[in-house]
């Protein structure tokens, strides 16, 4: 299983400190020097976004697709292999320092942004955005805003594909990453986005950390 301590240290510490997306560039800058672990940079393409795209392709000639919180670069990778004109972004200038580093002939573009300010410019602009576990490392009091602002990145008839850690209310929220409930999800259909399809399972895909509760869900832009 991927050494969190670190990581939930630093989250604990920021938050303490008013500054709740602050810790990200500490732990890449951590990570970068050999002095930490990012539990997630598992250096490969997210294996549920393999597997949706092996069961549902989508047209990709002259579309855009965005991926939330980049990371190191396998998700936006992909996606540019698919053939999408694909941005990406990560809150960490160091993630994407990196990313750039790492694919040196990549078509993707790079940039460091937050999801809670995004450029104006994206607004309504891509026909996919994947999301994959940036919201559960928020605090709950800021995915509102963050479901609101990747909801309206999506052009009339794009999708969004969500994939995050899943609890019952009536669980605890636990150490981060903090796992979310269907209603917080139900923000994106406030939104204006239609729910296309909704699973609840078990992830025993991911060897490293078995049996995560998840939800995936598939949504469309009027």
């Amino acid at each position: 299983m991927p050494d969190r301590t670190r990581a939930r240290e630093l989250a604990a510490e920021f938050n303490r400190k008013g500054d709740p997306t602050g810790w990200f560039e500490q732990l890449y800058q951590e990570g970068e020097a050999g002095k930490s672990t990012v539990p997630w940079a598992n250096l490969r393409p997210n294996s549920r976004l393999l597997h949706f795209w092996s069961t549902h392709p989508l047209e990709t000639a002259g579309k855009t697709a965005l991926t939330i919180g980049s990371g190191l670069g396998d998700d936006a990778e992909q996606l540019a292999a698919w053939g999408f004109r694909t941005i990406a972004f990560d809150i960490s200038e160091t993630a994407i320092r990196a990313s750039r580093k790492r694919f040196p002939a990549t078509t993707v573009e790079y940039l460091a942004a937050n999801l809670l300010k995004p450029p104006s410019a994206w607004r309504r602009s891509f026909h996919f955005v994947f999301e994959a576990n940036t919201l559960q490392v928020l605090p709950a009091a800021l995915r509102p805003r963050a479901i609101k602002n990747i909801a309206g990145f999506l052009c009339p008839g794009g999708r969004l594909l969500v994939i995050a850690r899943g609890r019952k209310p009536s669980e605890p929220e636990g150490q981060m990453p903090w796992p979310l409930t269907r209603a917080e999800l139900s923000a994106f259909t406030v939104a204006g986005l239609e729910e296309l399809s909704f699973e609840d399972f078990l992830d025993r895909e991911d060897p490293p950390d078995p049996d995560v509760r998840r939800f995936q869900v598939l949504y469309k832009a009027e």
